[in-house]
C-alpha cells in the first residue's frame, strides 16, 4: 500500500513496509506474466513460511515472469482498507491484487481459511471461481493443505499437490501461452490440468446421497490427480539470497532445508505421507549455501530445516564444519527439535558448542504402549537418557510435546505422560542449575488427518479434551514444571475442516459474515461464530470428527500422494496389534507405493549412518581472547532515516543495521556472556513514525576501516531504502549524557486560535507541568526548562528544540505538541515529525 498514511494508525506497521532485503521489483510492462504470491496469515508468520520464499525467488529468476507478496491484515489494517475503499495490495509495488494474472495462495493450516476469505473480499474479488469471469485473475493454491483442500475448493481454479518448484514454473509458461493465444479460461484450465500436480476443482464433482457423500466423480478423463515430485534436491541458485524481514517475525533467521521427507512411519503423520520419499540435499550443497545466504542476508542464526533434522545422513560430519565456519563469526547453528536416537556422540561433542535455551521432545504418548500403536519407535529408557543427557549438556529447559486423544487411549495413558514428566523432571541438576532449570509441557488435541493409517478414526469431543487436560493439571509436578495446552476448541473446528467436504465452505463464508477472522489466533477465535454459522447453513460439524468406515467414501479420495490406500489400512492394522513398521531408508521397501526407483526413491547420502557410528571428534574450545590486549577503533556513523522506513521500532531498527554490517563484512567487537551481541551503541529512540536527518551509532572495531567513503557507499548499498549513511568519522564512543535536540512537525491542518494562544502562554511562563505514565507510575515535572524553541514558521510548521537527559524523565515530540498547541492523541497521530539535528550539551 502506497499510502502511508494510516501507518500511525495501526498496530506493528513494520507489517506493511515491504522493501526488504533481497526483495525483488521488476518492470510490470516488461514481463509476460504478473504473480501475487499470498500467505493467508499475518506477515510475521508468512515470512517464516519457505515455500512461499522458494517460489518467489523461483518464478522471479524466470526473465519473463513477476512475482510479488502480499499477506494478510490485521483487523486494524482490514477496517482502515474498508473505511477508505482501498484495495489490498502487494508489498513489491503495491499494486491491486485484482491487477495481477494469478494469484497463487499458499494453504498451510486450516485455521487460516477464512483469512483467505478477507484476502479476496479486500481483493474485491469474488469468492467462488463460479462466479468469477475472465477478467478476475486466475485463483490458484498449494501447500501442505492441498491434500484436502475440499472445504475451499470451490475459491480456486487450480490446485498444485505435492512439490511446487517445477510446476509453478510449468503453470507460468502455460498461462503466457493462454494469454498470446487469447484462450478462454475454460481452454487454459483444460491445458492445465494435463500438467502433473495441477488438480481442477471444477473438473470433479462430489455426490451426496441422504446427506452423506458417496462418490466424487470425474467430469473429465482425468480421474486421480497425482501429486507431482522435486526428484533433484540439490537446485540451490533461488535460494542463496534469501528475504531478510524488516520488522520481527516467528522464525527470525536463516532456516536451510537439508532435507524432504521422512519416511520414520509415525501413523497421526500427514506431511511423513505427502513428503515422501526422503530426499536429502548434500552436505557440499548445504554448505555452499549456507555460506553464501548467510553472506547474502546477514542472519545471525542458521537453522537446520527438516521434518526430522538428527536423521539427516550426513549431520555427523556437516554439523562440525558449520560450526566451524560460523562460530568465530558469532553466527549461531541451530538444530530443531532432534529424534530420541539421533543423539550421537558425534554431535553430541558438536552440541556442547551451541547455546542452550530449550532442548525439544516429541514422545507425543506417554506409555511405550501407546508409542508402540503410534509407531513412534522409541522407548521411555531412550527418552529418559537424552533428557539426562541435554541437561548434563547445559540445557536448563526441557521441552516436552504430546497428544491426546490418540487411537487406543486410555486415561492410564494420560497419567502415563504425567509419570514420564516427572521422571524427566528428576534430571534438571545434572548439569549443575537445578534452580534455573525447568520442563515445559505442551499437549495438542489429536486430529486425524487425511492420507495417514488414522485418517478413519474418530477425534475427541471438546467436553473430553478438556477432562483429560484437567487431569493433566492435576497429575503434573506443580514446581519447576510448565503446562500448556492448545485450545480444544480450535482442535475441534481443525478437526472439522481437517476432513472435511465442500459443504463447508458456506459454513465458512456465514462464519466469515458474522465476523470470523485469523482463527489461528487465539485472541481472535470464537468457536460459538462457527456453530451458528453451521446452523445457518443447516450443517452438523461434529459428524466429521466422528469414526469413519473403511469403505467410507472420503472427499479427498481423488487426490493420490503416491501412497496406497492398502497401504494405510494395512498401517492402521498393524497400529492395532502395536507391531513396527521400520525405516525404508535404512531397511527393506515397505512397498507405500511412491517410489518407482527410476526418478522417484529415496535420496540418502550415507546409508551407512546407524551401521557405522563416526568417531566423535573431541570439540576443544579456544581459550578466550584477551580483551585487555584487544584493539578498539570507535566510529560514529551518521544516518538519515525518511519515508516508510520510519515506522520501524528502535529494535527493528538495531537489527536491520546489524544485518547490514554482517553483509558488508565489517566485523565488530562483540559483548561477552551467554548471547553475545555486536558492540554497536545507538542514539536515543526515536518514536515510531519520527523521520530524522541526524541519527547516529557508535560501531566498535577491532581494526580501523581502510576506506571511509567506499564504506559509506557499501552501507547505505546495504541498508533497506530510506536508511541512507551520511558521514563515518572517528570518534571516542563517548556521547554526552544531556542533549539539545531540534524537530520540525508538519501539522495536519493550520494551527487554532486556541493553539497559538496556548503556545504564547507556555513561552511566557517560566513553569508548565508535564504528567506522564509509564509502566503503571506516574511522575509530573516541570517541562518548560526542556523546550528551548518553539515557534511556528508556517501555517502549519511547528519547529522546536528539546532537552533530554538520561538520568531525568523526558518528554517525548509527541507530548510537546499536546502540551504546547493544545492538540488530541488522534491529531497527534496525523503530525509528520522530523529530528533536524543534535548537539550534546
Amino acid at each position: 500500500m502506497k499510502d502511508s498514511g494510516f501507518l500511525p494508525f495501526i498496530s506493528k506497521p513494520g507489517r506493511y513496509l515491504g522493501q526488504e532485503f533481497n526483495s525483488t521489483t521488476k518492470n510490470w510492462q516488461e514481463t509476460d506474466l504478473h504473480t501475487a504470491f499470498v500467505f493467508p496469515d499475518l506477515y510475521e508468520i508468512g515470512m517464516s513460511h519457505q515455500g512461499l520464499q522458494i517460489l518467489y525467488h523461483l518464478v522471479n529468476a524466470t526473465d519473463n515472469l513477476l512475482a510479488e507478496r502480499s499477506y494478510c491484515p490485521n483487523k486494524d489494517v482490514e477496517d482502515i482498507l474498508r473505511e477508505k475503499n482501498l484495495p489490498l495490495t502487494s508489498l513489491e509495488s503495491a499494486k491491486p491484487l485484482a491487477d495481477f494474472d494469478m494469484i497463487g495462495i499458499t494453504l498451510p493450516y486450516e485455521l487460516c481459511y477464512t483469512n483467505i476469505l478477507t484476502i479476496l473480499d479486500l481483493s474485491h474479488i469474488p469468492f467462488k471461481a463460479c462466479d468469477r469471469d475472465e477478467s478476475h485473475p486466475l485463483i490458484m493454491a498449494g501447500g501442505a493443505g492441498a491434500f484436502n483442500p475440499e472445504p475451499v475448493a470451490e475459491i480456486f481454479d487450480a490446485i498444485i499437490l505435492g512439490d511446487g518448484e517445477e510446476s509453478i514454473i510449468a503453470v507460468s509458461h502455460l498461462i503466457v501461452e493462454s494469454k498470446k493465444e487469447g484462450w478462454s479460461r475454460a481452454q487454459l484450465l483444460t491445458a492445465l490440468s494435463k500438467l502433473e500436480g495441477l488438480y481442477i476443482p471444477g473438473h470433479f464433482e462430489p455426490q451426496y446421497e441422504n446427506d452423506i457423500l458417496t462418490d466424487v466423480v470425474a467430469l473429465t478423463e482425468k480421474e486421480e490427480v497425482k501429486r507431482c515430485f522435486l526428484a533433484d534436491f540439490d537446485q540451490i541458485d533461488h535460494l542463496l539470497k534469501p528475504l531478510v524481514p524488516n520488522g520481527r517475525v516467528i522464525h527470525d533467521r536463516l532456516s536451510l532445508e537439508i532435507a524432504r521427507g521422512c519416511t520414520r512411519g509415525c501413523r497421526f503423520c500427514q506431511a511423513g505421507i505427502t513428503y515422501r520419499p526422503v530426499r536429502e540435499r548434500s552436505a557440499e550443497k548445504i554448505k555452499e549455501l549456507a555460506q553464501k545466504a548467510i553472506k547474502d542476508s546477514g542472519f545471525e542464526e542458521l537453522s537446520l530445516l527438516s521434518l526430522s533434522t538428527g536423521d539427516y545422513s550426513c549431520l555427523d560430519t556437516l554439523l562440525p564444519d558449520l560450526m566451524n565456519e560460523f562460530s568465530e563469526k558469532y553466527v549461531s547453528v541451530a538444530l530443531p527439535s532432534l529424534r530420541v536416537g539421533t543423539l550421537s556422540p558425534a554431535i553430541m561433542e558438536q552440541i556442547k558448542r551451541v547455546r542452550k535455551s530449550g532442548f525439544t521432545l516429541a514422545p507425543e504418548a506417554g506409555s511405550d504402549r501407546l508409542r508402540r500403536v503410534i509407531n513412534k519407535g522409541i522407548t521411555e529408557e531412550a527418552l529418559l537418557s537424552t533428557a539426562e543427557e541435554a541437561f548434563t549438556l547445559g540445557w536448563t529447559v526441557m521441552k516436552l510435546y504430546f497428544m491426546i486423544g490418540l487411537p487406543t487411549e486410555t486415561d492410564e495413558d494420560i497419567e502415563a505422560i504425567a509419570e514420564l514428566v516427572r521422571k524427566v523432571h528428576q534430571f534438571r541438576g545434572a548439569g549443575g542449575n537445578s534452580r534455573r532449570s525447568m520442563v515445559n509441557v505442551s499437549v495438542g488435541t489429536f486430529v486425524p488427518k487425511p492420507h495417514t493409517p488414522f485418517q478413519w478414526a474418530p477425534q475427541l469431543t471438546i467436553a473430553e479434551s478438556r477432562r483429560k487436560i484437567q487431569l493433566l493439571k492435576k497429575l503434573l509436578p506443580s514446581k519447576g514444571c510448565n503446562f500448556k495446552w492448545h485450545e480444544p476448541e480450535q482442535s475441534y473446528l481443525e478437526g472439522v475442516f481437517s476432513r472435511g467436504d465442500r459443504r463447508l465452505l458456506d459454513v465458512m463464508i456465514e462464519a466469515w459474515n458474522q465476523g470470523a477472522r485469523l482463527d489461528g489466533w487465539s485472541e481472535h477465535f470464537n468457536l460459538n461464530t462457527w456453530r451458528t454459522a453451521a446452523a445457518t447453513c443447516s450443517i452438523n460439524m461434529d459428524k466429521y470428527l466422528a469414526e469413519l468406515s473403511l469403505d467410507a467414501a472420503l472427499p479427498w479420495q481423488h487426490l493420490s500422494t503416491g501412497v496406497s490406500v492398502q497401504f494405510l489400512k494395512d498401517e492402521l492394522c498393524r497400529a492395532t496389534t502395536e507391531t513396527y513398521t521400520p525405516d525404508c531408508r535404512y531397511h527393506k521397501c515397505q512397498e507405500c507405493g511412491v517410489c518407482d526407483f527410476e526418478t522417484i526413491m529415496p535420496v540418502v547420502h550415507n546409508k551407512k549412518k546407524f551401521s557405522e557410528e563416526v568417531e566423535a571428534q573431541p570439540f576443544v574450545e579456544k581459550p578466550k581472547a584477551d580483551l585487555t590486549q584487544a584493539q578498539h577503533f570507535k566510529y560514529i556513523v551518521h544516518y538519515s532515516r525518511k519515508g516508510r522506513i520510519c515506522f520501524l521500532g528502535h529494535l527493528e531498527i538495531l537489527q536491520v543495521v546489524f544485518r547490514a554490517l554482517r553483509r558488508c563484512e565489517i566485523r565488530t567487537h562483540f559483548s561477552q556472556g551467554y548471547n553475545p551481541s555486536p558492540k554497536v551503541s545507538f542514539g536515543p529512540a526515536l518514536s515510531v513514525g519520527t523521520e530524522s536527518l541526524a541519527e547516529y551509532f557508535i560501531m566498535d572495531l577491532p581494526s580501523p576501516l581502510k576506506d571511509i567513503e567506499g564504506t559509506i557507499s557499501l552501507l547505505s548499498d546495504n541498508l533497506p531504502p530510506g536508511l541512507s549513511v551520511n558521514k563515518i568519522e572517528a570518534h571516542n564512543g563517548k556521547i554526552a549524557q544531556e542533549v539539545l535536540t531540534s524537530y520540525q512537525a508538519t501539522l495536519p491542518s493550520d494551527i487554532t486560535e486556541k493553539g497559538t494562544e496556548k503556545l504564547a502562554s507556555f513561552l511566557e511562563a517560566t513553569e508548565s507541568i508535564w504528567t506522564r505514565r509509564r509502566k503503571g507510575k506516574i511522575t509530573s515535572f516541570n517541562a518548560r526548562p526542556l523546550i528551548k524553541v518553539a515557534k511556528m514558521t508556517g501555517p502549519r510548521i511547528f519547529e522546536f528544540s528539546l532537552i533530554g537527559c538520561a538520568s531525568k524523565p523526558g518528554m517525548k515530540p509527541q507530548d510537546v505538541l499536546t502540551l504546547l498547541l493544545d492538540l488530541s492523541d488522534e491529531e497527534v497521530l496525523s503530525v509528520e515529525f522530523l529530528k533536524i539535528a543534535w548537539q550534546p550539551l
